[in-house]
């Protein structure tokens, strides 16, 4: 399935602002990308295994709010970064 990256995170995708990657879940849609792309993972997953503060995901532009998201193939998954600053 085809997963769209914020700006942020392009940096482990080699540029690219989409990429490919395989799940059942959203879970095993990161750990696909972090095996493709590592390092990826963590900046999207804390070290409690929870979506971090700061990232939203989107499947077929509706938020989850939780790893264990089912998806099929043909979903498209956003990952989108907030942005904060001063």
């Amino acid at each position: 399935m085809i997963v769209r990256l914020a700006t942020p995170l392009r940096s482990y995708t080699r540029k690219n602002a989409q990429v490919d990657a395989e799940g059942a879940t959203l879970a095993e849609l990161l750990l696909d990308l972090d095996r493709r792309y590592p390092g990826i993972r963590f900046r999207v997953i804390d070290e409690q295994d929870q979506i971090r503060a700061h990232i939203k995901l989107f499947v077929n532009r509706e938020q989850v709010h939780t790893l264990a998201a089912p998806l099929a193939a043909g979903d498209e998954v956003h990952i989108v970064c907030a942005l904060s600053g001063g």
